[in-house]
């Protein structure tokens, strides 16, 4: 009978990849066990015929979780920073990844935001609230911002999404005037924000340039490879916008896809980087080849 290892026995998931004259190192803060009903615009059975198909758990998928470190530049800039002690055992090891590449919290310069979910904010916070990256500014979508500090959102919110409003209220308090809210565009040297709504409606991409090379990293629009990659309609109970977040979807994978760009993903596998093709009606994730010099 397998069982789940300890945070303190859990090897740390970390690896570099040179991108031009930077790093990116993906970090992964482990996993969440999901089930085939999170999965929406598709029958469960078919989920689970299509997560077999991809030698993957057909009863409870794991979703992986991870978040990117990228170096080379004034400072550390950190993007998302996975769930922190809020959730279960699988989950939180990004302490232990970013301790492993010899980067302490006080290092990180600058935390960019995908988006307010607890599995990409939590970590931004430890014991008490007290934030976890002191020097570091974070920076979060404007319209993601305008979502969740909303008070008018807040009360049209269904009972299970209210708990997500109150925890970025309290981020936002935590870190005070460390918080920046950018729009489209260049946010720091070298990385741009890319505008991907629908999962949550500030939803946002970033692609990392450097040396004539550039790098998606696409956040939330694939949660399950097997499954989302050959079926892009195939939405998740968490997307606050459906519809919006399939068009998207099917909108950076079409991108993806033409231009033959290396992408990543913070619900892709570890390492979570590779290129898209086209594949029939859908697509097919290719992974990036990993060698010592990469």
């Amino acid at each position: 009978m397998s069982t789940v290892p300890s945070a303190e026995t859990v090897r740390p998931g970390v690896l570099p990849w040179t991108l031009g004259d930077r790093v990116v190192v993906a970090l992964n803060d482990g996993y969440l066990a999901g089930s085939p009903g999170l999965v929406t615009g598709l029958e469960a059975d078919e989920v689970a015929r299509l997560q077999e198909a991809g030698f993957r758990d057909p009863a409870v998928p794991r979703i992986s979780v991870n978040a990117f470190l990228v170096l080379g530049g004034p400072a550390p800039v950190l993007i998302d920073a996975g769930m922190g002690q809020g959730g279960p055992d699988t989950l939180g090891h990004l302490p232990k990844a970013l301790a492993a590449c010899g980067v302490a919290p006080e290092a990180i310069g600058t935390v960019l935001v995908s988006h307010m979910h607890s599995d990409h904010t939590g970590g931004l916070t430890g014991t008490g609230g007290a934030i976890r990256f002191p020097d570091a500014e974070l920076v979060l979508p404007e319209a993601e911002a305008a979502y969740w500090l909303s008070d008018g959102e807040a009360a049209r919110a269904p009972e299970g999404r209210r708990r997500g409003f109150q925890a970025a209220r309290a981020l936002v308090a935590a870190y005070g005037d460390r918080v920046r809210l950018a729009g489209e565009g260049e946010v720091v040297p070298g990385i741009e924000a890319i505008p991907a709504p629908g999962h949550t409606p500030g939803h946002t991409a970033f692609q990392v340039s450097s040396g004539g090379h550039s790098l998606l990293i696409w956040g939330d629009v694939v949660h399950l490879p097997a499954v989302q990659f050959p079926r892009p309609e195939a939405g998740m109970v968490f997307d606050i916008d459906g519809e919006m977040a399939r068009a998207t979807r099917r909108r950076i994978l079409d991108r993806a896809a033409a231009e033959r760009s290396l992408v990543a993903g913070m619900h892709l596998e570890f390492p979570a980087l590779g290129r898209v093709r086209r594949d029939g009606a859908g697509f097919a994730w290719v992974p990036e080849p990993w060698s010592a010099a990469s």
